[in-house]
């Protein structure tokens, strides 16, 4: 995995953490990092990641109903 080092200027109501956080949250919605990826950046453990989503009504699971359906064998 590569590491980059950005720098921008935040307004004083959002920390380097929250930034983090949300970054991580959309990087997993739009399935650009797997879900251990996404707590690694934000810095939880990947039960409180699952919390969180569920607290930005971001699914854990993301699947259409035929991959479901797929899945169980029907």
């Amino acid at each position: 995995m590569k590491t980059w080092e950005v720098k921008l200027p935040l307004p004083d109501n959002i920390s380097e953490d929250e930034l983090k956080l949300m970054l991580a949250l959309k990087l997993y919605e739009t399935h650009k990092l797997s879900l251990g990826q996404a707590a690694r950046l934000s810095g939880f453990s990947k039960r409180a990641f699952i919390e969180i989503l569920g607290r930005y009504q971001i699914p854990v699971f993301d699947y259409s109903p035929q991959e479901l359906k797929d899945e169980a064998g029907l």
